[in-house]
């Protein structure tokens, strides 16, 4: 019973390190942002939405990873 109560520890542990790749594709998807309102600042109207759209996209992957996280760890024998 305890090898199961680890297992599940160490898989809902790595299932967590997705959460490093979401914070991750946010900062690129707001690195990208600020870079093209400093080059051409009247196409904030038009980044602005896409960025936001990119910065959904990255934190669903994430709540996705954190969701799997958690049923490793409270659900099941």
């Amino acid at each position: 019973m305890q090898l199961v109560l680890a297992a599940k520890y160490i898989g809902a542990g790595i299932s967590a390190t997705g959460l490093i790749g979401a914070g991750i594709g946010i900062a690129i998807v707001f690195a990208a942002l600020i870079n093209g309102v400093s080059r051409n600042p009247s196409l904030r109207d038009t980044l602005f939405p896409m960025a936001i759209l990119g910065f959904a996209l990255s934190e669903a992957t994430g709540l996705f990873c954190l969701m799997i996280s958690f049923m490793l760890m409270f659900m099941g024998a």
